[in-house]
């Protein structure tokens, strides 16, 4: 692709701070008419505050935002869309009562005599659609087609602005291959009609197929823009995770599951969601600590949901010790003897307000029903006991957890699942966000409960701490299995070189 001679949108210098964070630090971006240019970066690299800025939810620091080589400065989603950058989001934020016409043009109804014009609204968006390829009913509601037509819906709706620039954040996380597939048909048909198109996502192979540059983000800085052709899978993980690995270290092939005397604790076979993880198959002995490495969206968080129940498989099933098991919600999983503890400790962990105490015993009062309830000296008890045992540093079992530091509120939760006396963890994310004491501390005592016979499925984004921890390693990559592999077989730069795939796409 021959690259015009001045961007259509270049940020330049882009600087913004929040309280003890610098979220984006002097960030450059160029942005040409008929291109695709993929942003990519890990969790906190600061993609989210720079879509951000640029739609006008927040103000820069510092920098300037060019259009067209006019300065701008968005200060709402509204003025960006008016200016002519227009974002479609992760989740299809549209109406699903409504028609698929209304939805296109809600807040913009064409009218005539005063009135809405039902059959301009209806003819033009059906004119919409058709650019995209689209055919369908206007007229029906949104909620009567798939979630693939509904993110088309959206394009629409963004480019009824005539859009110069479309930022498209995330926009496949929900959609199979073949939806993929058809929204991939509709930006390559956007590229060529002239449209500037930012696509952010995790997915390695969804940025080869579709990007024609690359911008890398990593602790907030840009760490450098590439043509897509000239930079290798597993270039861009390095430099998206920030290591330096030698080129002619080959990845190791992957192994079958290790042969255990024992039987597994819970073995999983075809474990898939539609548009969100491919059939898995996975297995847990007791006394095995396993560990999935990949990079955000790769799958793990999703694995770990779906073994838990707290979202529902459409493939394959679940063996705990030799028995079929049907998980239709996270209480399922209580009972089988297995506990969860969020990467989300915010919004899916701690509730702030309640006690150390009260946090404490909430997944054994779910075990067994709100009746009876457990006994407060027991619960009591109970909240000393792991009080002391974990070390968490508190006042009192009564301190609202809102109070504690990140790595204490972060052994509460551990607590609270070691109440309930499972004979699985799963820990996504147990040592986000805490200091360097506290996640020895974490991983010391975790490592112990393995060794007595527990089985723990560890989730980390910080590869050291899973090569160190882990007994296997399954590696994730883009949804999918990427290769098991066990202790002593994959150092850092080999797990690199395993999530990168590179090898089957040389």
């Amino acid at each position: 692709m021959s690259t015009p001679s001045s961007p259509v949108l270049a940020l330049r210098g882009i600087c913004k701070s929040f309280p003890g964070v610098k979220a984006l630090s002097g960030v450059d971006l160029n942005l040409y008419p008929g291109e695709v240019h993929t942003l990519m970066g890990q969790n906190g690299a600061g993609k989210s505050t720079l879509i951000k800025v640029l739609t006008g939810l927040y103000a820069p620091d510092a920098g300037e935002i060019l259009l067209d080589g006019t300065p701008v400065r968005p200060a709402s989603t509204l003025d960006a869309q008016q200016l002519g950058i227009s974002t479609v989001y992760q989740e299809v934020n549209l109406c699903p009562n409504l028609s698929v016409a209304e939805n296109i043009f809600i807040g913009r109804y064409p009218r005539r005599f005063g009135r809405i014009d039902w059959r301009a609204m209806r003819q033009q968006a059906g004119e919409l659609l058709e650019r995209l390829q689209v055919r369908i009913d206007v007229t029906r509601p949104l909620a009567a087609y798939p979630l693939a037509v509904q993110q088309m819906v959206a394009i629409s709706r963004a480019l009824l602005v005539s859009a110069k620039v479309l930022i498209l954040d995330e926009p496949t996380s929900s959609l199979d291959e073949k939806e993929v597939a058809l929204l991939f048909n509709v930006l390559r048909g956007l590229r060529e009609q002239g449209m500037a198109i930012l696509f952010v996502t995790h997915f390695l192979d969804q940025t080869y197929a579709i990007s024609d540059r690359i911008t890398v983000m990593r602790n907030g800085e840009r760490e450098g823009e590439y043509s897509c052709s000239a930079l290798s899978r597993l270039e861009l993980v390095n430099k998206m995770v920030g290591n330096a690995v030698p080129a002619g270290d080959a990845a190791p092939a992957a192994i079958a599951p290790v042969a255990a005397q024992r039987q597994p604790f819970l073995r999983a076979r075809g474990l898939g969601r539609r548009g969100t993880l491919a059939p898995l198959d996975i297995s847990l002995h007791p006394g095995e600590l396993l560990g999935l490495a990949g990079l955000l969206g790769s799958g793990r968080t999703e694995a770990a949901r779906l073994l838990f129940g707290a979202d529902r498989a459409d493939s394959g099933g679940i063996a705990i010790e030799g028995k079929e098991a049907s998980f239709h919600s996270p209480r399922d999983a209580i009972a089988a003897g297995i506990g969860f503890c969020s990467e989300d400790r915010k919004h899916e962990g701690a509730i702030l307000e309640l006690s150390v105490r009260e946090n404490l015993i909430l997944a054994l009062q779910a075990r067994q029903g709100i009746v009876p309830a457990v006994p407060m000296k027991r619960q009591q008890q109970l909240a000393e006991d792991y009080v002391k045992a974990l070390g968490i540093k508190t006042a009192g079992i009564e301190t609202p957890i809102g109070a504690l530091s990140g790595g204490n509120q972060q052994k509460v939760l551990l607590a609270r699942w070691l109440a309930t006396g499972p004979k699985m963890l799963i820990l996504d994310e147990p040592t986000r966000g805490i200091d360097v004491r506290a996640k020895q501390e974490i991983m010391d005592y975790v490592t112990a409960l393995c060794r007595k016979g527990m089985a723990i499925l560890f989730i980390s984004s910080e590869l050291p701490e899973v090569l160190r921890c882990s007994d296997r390693i399954l590696v994730m990559r883009d949804r999918q299995a990427g290769g098991e592999y066990q202790r002593g077989q994959l150092d850092e730069n080999r797990v690199l070189h395993a999530i990168a795939a590179e090898a089957a796409h040389e």
